[in-house]
């Protein structure tokens, strides 16, 4: 356990999932390396964001141990429960921003519930710090969500995931519904913060492109398991259906020969 503690930021053992008569997990092992992109992968169904709902403590499995940070996430110790918040951002599919506060207080939501102490003005400089840092205008700070793109509501959630420097970051499909211009361009800022300051990031996607332009990575969930975790050459070899169906079909093809020609680019 010592040395999962030591070089994983997330450990997760025997996890199982139910929901009535149905079991979504059963026996699901992870670990998520620090300092890692981790792409997260599977078929319609399989529990992606069930399984990072009960990373974060927001879905009680029925069996299993998850360690996050060296915290226990199944601990009834506020003290843990705690650390992990403090030390965890989150985007969630859709943004998840409150629609009737504007940029800069939604970013400022977690500040104001971990640091009350702050002044309002430290605030609003640190809000204004994470918007600009999530690559959009400073004027954005005062606009509602309503008034944003939808590219510009991602990197607002973004901002607000950032807001506490948390080391580990939860991303739920944080492409869908981008255009493929846009979706480059937040898979460019995502990597480039994870280098800058050191993040691991658990990223649930569909995007091809994501998986092959910045994920050190892939976990594919499937047979209620993870049934593969390594770098995307191992996955592209490993014998299941779902697997080389989704990892060497002509969307997949394309998506290597983008990420290979950028590599010689570079």
């Amino acid at each position: 356990m010592a040395r999962d503690r030591q070089e994983n930021a997330i450990t997760v053992r025997g996890l199982a999932n139910r929901f009535g008569s149905q079991t979504v997990h059963e026996g699901l092992d992870l670990d998520v390396r620090r300092g890692e992109i981790l792409g997260v992968v599977g078929g319609s169904g399989t529990g992606k964001s069930v399984l990072m709902r009960s990373i974060l403590g927001l879905q009680r499995p029925a069996e299993g141990r998850i360690e996050v940070l060296g915290a226990d996430a199944l601990s009834d110790d506020p003290a843990d429960r705690l650390h992990i918040e403090r030390n965890t951002g989150v985007l969630f599919q859709d943004g998840a921003l409150f629609s009737s506060l504007s940029v800069g207080e939604n970013v400022q939501v977690p500040l104001k519930e971990h640091h009350a102490e702050l002044p309002d003005s430290w605030r609003y400089e640190l809000a204004l710090l994470k918007v600009k840092l999530a690559g959009l205008p400073a004027d954005a700070i005062d606009k509602l969500p309503s008034q944003l793109s939808g590219g510009m509501r991602k990197r607002a959630g973004l901002a607000r995931a950032l807001a506490l420097d948390p080391p580990l970051l939860f991303l739920d499909e944080p492409t869908a519904g981008l255009d493929p211009i846009g979706a480059a361009a937040f898979d460019r800022l995502l990597l480039t913060l994870q280098r800058a300051l050191g993040l691991t990031v658990f990223l649930i996607t569909h995007d091809l492109d994501t998986l092959y332009a910045i994920c050190d990575r892939v976990a594919v969930i499937a047979d209620r398991k993870v049934v593969v975790n390594a770098p995307l050459a191992e996955v592209e070899r490993f014998d299941h259906p779902w697997v080389q169906e989704y990892f060497h079909g002509p969307r997949a093809r394309a998506a290597r020969n983008a990420s290979a020609t950028a590599t010689e680019a570079d």
